[in-house]
């Protein structure tokens, strides 16, 4: 009791000092000209509060005695109060169950002038987070304009009672969550009010949620491959509709013709399944296993009209033979068989291809296949032609390689004995044909036989690709078989006149004038004495390279110029008389003193040669007892003959 007295009390005392406030501004107002209101409010209110202008209406909106900040806004504003307590909306997620009303300054703030806007977006209202409100903006809903669905055609009359602004277009209140609050229901009614139980907010197309299995019609078999307008048919009307209930399904004739013409009193499914029209589940009490021609393999998805024309059951059809239903594929090339060209040694009727003709039954033709052959795909050889390959030959007449096969050679091989058949080199075991089998013993066959070192040289270093434009690749048969062919001529043709001289078969040596194929430096067939310088005495002991020597500090034969060498002595002798018997006739020619077996001792002739004939004791006299004058020339000492004395005293003395 006490507490309500004094609560009057100070009521009383809050409105006398509000009076006195009142009039003490009024008094001040009227000595400086300016409107009361003026003097109290801190700007014009917005047009919305206009209504509440004016000093005496201030306690209106604000509590006194309480600060600044308590506001009574949700006491007009009752709407947005009952939101707040339902806990709805984005003003509950804001301000909370129990604002005191400076909550709502922070969005809405007045005394700003008439035409100052009572919503403040932060940064602006596209970018408000929808969750907030309690509805989310998901999938398609996220780019929709807020216009789009706050506006008074989407908000129902029961929503409409409390709103207060009087144009619904401008608020963001009484909007329902349901589809069909914003939405226009497609199905007229037909599937419930519940949109989401089919659809998804990503997209109205396709129905992702929609589980035909779940429906009193469950799609199988074919059905489940049907467009759905085939069986949902398009109600044409002010906005067209699909039509989902109220369809005929107790029987199959509700959507599909009776092909029989209701020949049959029993339902479809006795006899068909949804899988495949075709396909024939057995009739009550019929089984075609049990008659003389059970049906196997792709005979089992045969419609009986293919094989019953007219779908006439009773008469006898023929079968004991395929080609009493079926064509002859291949046009009568097996006719001659014994079988008469039956299908069934090559074609199961599990699938007409692949065949079971395989290696082993190929085996048994004119033409087994073995090693590479066998694993041949049958259409490299046996081509398809005509339509699906029913022109297709199988009985092929030309079974040689060069038929299917093509000549890398050339037709270099193409005269006899081998007239290109392939199998005199190679065999089917090696793929690509190599390696050759083509070995030394068929080579000795050939105008070439390999011998001596020739054996041991590789295929590759003879016979090698030619060169890009050629019409052979590898060159395999050569007119020209010398040596040069595949050598070079180390000598540079100085002995062309001898490789070419004809042996008495006609042919002409080459290189095997002097070498042999053997081994290079084997000069068995080479005789010397045939030359211009025949080797005799002491040269016959020396090696080649004394006497023709390498050009240029080398130390191999093999630029040597054999012509170049010299044939007299000179040439390779230094003269060990230092000119003494340059004037003679013979003095390049050491011969009229000595011979090639040995330089010592000379067959100079002193009776002959010289003016003092050798007699009596003077025959034994060893030659430098009286040639003993001797010179150094070049660090060698040489002897000197001329002149020597010829007078007995000169060597013998007075006595």
């Amino acid at each position: 009791m006490f507490t309500k007295t004094q609560t009057s009390q100070e009521r009383r005392a809050v409105f006398i000092r509000i009076g006195y406030f009142i009039i003490f501004f009024s008094f001040l107002a009227g000595l400086s000209g300016f409107p009361v209101h003026a003097q109290i409010s801190p700007g014009p209110l917005a047009k919305a509060h206009q209504s509440l202008s004016g000093p005496t209406n201030c306690t209106k909106c604000h509590e006194l005695g309480r600060g600044a900040g308590q506001l009574k806004c949700l006491e007009c504003h009752t709407e947005i109060r009952d939101r707040i307590a339902n806990r709805r909306g984005l003003h509950a997620t804001f301000v909370g169950t129990n604002p005191a009303g400076q909550e709502c300054a922070r969005c809405h703030s007045d005394h700003n002038g008439e035409n100052f806007a009572l919503i403040h977006w932060e940064p602006n209202r596209e970018s408000l987070d929808h969750s907030k409100t309690g509805y989310p903006l998901e999938g398609k809903h996220a780019g929709v304009a807020c216009e789009k669905c706050h506006k008074a055609a989407n908000i129902p009359a029961a929503a409409r009672v409390g709103i207060q602004t009087k144009d619904l277009n401008r608020t963001y209140l009484g909007l329902p969550r349901d589809c069909l609050g914003c939405h226009t229901d497609e199905h007229r009614g037909q599937v419930g009010a519940d949109c989401a139980r089919c659809h998804t907010l990503a997209g109205w197309k396709p129905a992702s949620k929609f589980n035909h299995a779940a429906s009193k019609y469950p799609l199988t078999g074919a059905h489940e491959k049907v467009d759905c307008v085939k069986c949902h048919a398009v109600i044409q009307d002010a906005k067209p509709y699909t039509k989902y209930t109220g369809l005929s399904f107790a029987k199959c004739t509700g959507c599909h013709a009776d092909p029989h013409k209701g020949s049959f009193t029993a339902s479809c499914e006795s006899c068909h399944v949804t899988s495949s029209w075709k396909k024939i589940a057995q009739l009550v009490g019929f089984d075609h296993q049990k008659t003389k021609f059970p049906l196997l393999g792709k005979h089992m998805a045969v419609a009986c009209s293919d094989c019953h024309k007219g779908n006439d059951f009773k008469t006898q059809i023929a079968f004991g033979k395929c080609m009493d239903c079926h064509k002859d594929e291949h046009n009568g090339q097996f006719a001659a068989r014994t079988d008469k060209g039956e299908c069934a040694p090559c074609h199961t009727v599990d699938n007409w291809k692949p065949s079971i003709y395989g290696v082993k039954e190929h085996a048994t033709s004119k033409y087994p296949l073995q090693d590479l052959h066998a694993k041949v795909d049958c259409g490299k050889c046996h081509l398809p032609k005509g339509l699906n390959g029913k022109d297709t030959l199988y009985k092929i007449v030309a079974t040689q390689c060069k038929d299917c096969h093509e000549d890398i050679h050339k037709a270099q091989f193409a005269a006899a004995p081998t007239l290109n058949r392939c199998d005199n080199c190679h065999n089917i075991k090696n793929k690509a044909f190599r390696p050759a089998v083509y070995a030394l013993a068929k080579h000795k066959e050939t105008r070439f036989p390999l011998t001596g070192a020739h054996i041991a040289v590789s295929c590759a270093d003879c016979h090698k690709p030619v060169a890009k434009g050629s019409l052979t690749p590898v060159k395999y048969r050569f007119d020209d078989r010398t040596c040069t062919v595949c050598h070079d001529d180390p000598h540079k043709g100085e002995f062309r006149a001898q490789m070419e001289e004809r042996r008495p078969n006609g042919s002409v040596p080459g290189c095997e004038a002097c070498h042999t194929v053997v081994k290079w430096n084997e000069m068995t067939r080479f005789d010397h004495a045939a030359t211009k310088f025949p080797l005799t005495g002491a040269h016959r002991g020396v090696t080649c390279i004394d006497c023709h020597r390498p050009p240029a500090m080398e130390v191999t034969l093999k630029n040597v110029d054999f012509t170049a060498a010299p044939k007299m002595c000179t040439g390779c002798h230094e003269d060990p008389h230092d000119k003494q018997f340059e004037a003679r006739a013979d003095s390049a020619d050491c011969s009229g003193c000595h011979d090639a077996t040995r330089w010592k001792p000379s067959q100079f002739d002193h009776n002959k040669q010289t003016r003092y004939a050798l007699d009596g004791a003077h025959i034994n006299v060893p030659c430098l007892d009286c040639h003993k004058l001797t010179r150094e020339v070049a660090g060698k000492t040489v002897v000197i003959y001329k002149p020597t004395p010829t007078e007995c005293k000169e060597c013998h003395g007075v006595s």
